[in-house]
């Protein structure tokens, strides 16, 4: 379908462990994209996930809720193809059928056949770094850039060069929802719990770099949730702002001073910070460890600097359904 002017519509959702998001956008003649509409809406679908194995029932009914809103918001854009992302969450749990049942119901709206596609670690790494890398504009030919996808269930780390000629990517199972349900059960944290959740991401880490060489990148951009809110923070805004984060570069000793104050924090606490989103102030902790174990390790290399876009996983979903589109 198309719009007045003959411009083509397609969507991009992606359905993370906390977080269901939607972009629809336009192709332009000249090819570029135009924003029509992004959306975010905290479901937790990895509510009980780590524990049960299973998708909880009410955390199936929220993402329920959300595709029906999404979906009628695709219908009424006019999207004649989208596609949808299923990470972390859905590679772990037993029940997964029922959640693409659900998925399937709402997307064949817009297209006969179509549901969620489950996305491998390796594969979500690739999208988040096409759609981060978006708009860093020109860059050194063989710069090694590193994204760091930061999500509920799992954090993803990819290293390319800016010619493409290093691929290398890891997904581990490191976020903010997994650590803070597995580790994280006072507000805030005692001091045990935080050095449990610190010893089981370090091992992670070690597993990162038998893949990932994360001793000889020399630029860090760091994207999702977790990460744009920090930067708000960091920034010290009183609120939420995605043009002020997006390609905002922090000292990365500024950026672990705010993970450490945010793992320090109870939920209402949290919530007493303006930038911060109801459905993310009890679980950033979580993610603030694994900031905290990050910054260091970069700032041991001596790196100095951490870019934060706004621009993730769901860009680059996006990108790929215009891609069949052509």
């Amino acid at each position: 379908m198309t719009d007045k002017q003959g411009n083509r519509r397609f969507a991009g959702i992606d359905c993370g462990t906390n977080s269901i998001r939607l972009v629809i956008s336009e192709v332009l003649p000249d090819g570029s994209l135009r924003e029509l509409n992004r959306d975010n809406i905290i479901v937790r679908l990895g509510q009980g996930v780590d524990a049960t194995g299973r998708f909880a029932d009410e955390a199936l009914e929220r993402v329920d809720a959300a595709l029906a809103t999404y979906a009628d918001r695709m219908v009424g854009y006019g999207v004649e193809d989208v596609m949808m992302g299923a990470t972390s969450a859905t590679r772990d749990a037993e029940n997964r059928e029922e959640f693409f049942s659900l998925t399937a119901r709402h997307l064949s709206r817009v297209k006969d056949g179509l549901c969620a596609e489950v996305i491998s670690g390796e594969r979500e790494a690739e999208l988040s770094f096409n759609g981060a890398v978006m708009d860093l504009g020109e860059l050194d030919p063989q710069e090694r850039v590193c994204v760091i996808d930061l999500g509920g269930g799992s954090t993803e780390f990819v290293v390319r060069t800016a010619d493409g000629a290093v691929d290398q990517a890891y997904s581990a199972n490191m976020g903010c929802v997994r650590l803070t349900e597995r580790y994280l059960h006072t507000q805030p944290p005692t001091k045990q719990e935080i050095a449990a959740a610190q010893d089981y991401v370090q091992q992670l880490l070690k597993d990162v770099q038998q893949t990932v060489e994360l001793a000889t990148v020399e630029r860090v951009v760091g994207v999702a949730g977790t990460m744009t809110t920090m930067s708000s923070l960091t920034l010290g805004l009183t609120e939420y702002d995605p043009e002020r984060n997006h390609m905002s570069t922090h000292k990365l000793e500024d950026f672990r001073a705010t993970a450490r104050d945010l793992l320090n924090r109870t939920t209402d606490q949290r919530m007493q910070l303006g930038p911060m989103h109801p459905g993310r102030a009890d679980v950033i902790g979580g993610g603030a460890v694994v900031v905290d174990a990050i910054t260091t390790l970069f700032l041991n290399q001596g790196l100095m600097t951490i870019t934060i876009s706004e621009k993730d996983i769901l860009d680059g979903i996006l990108a790929e359904v215009v891609k069949r589109n052509r």
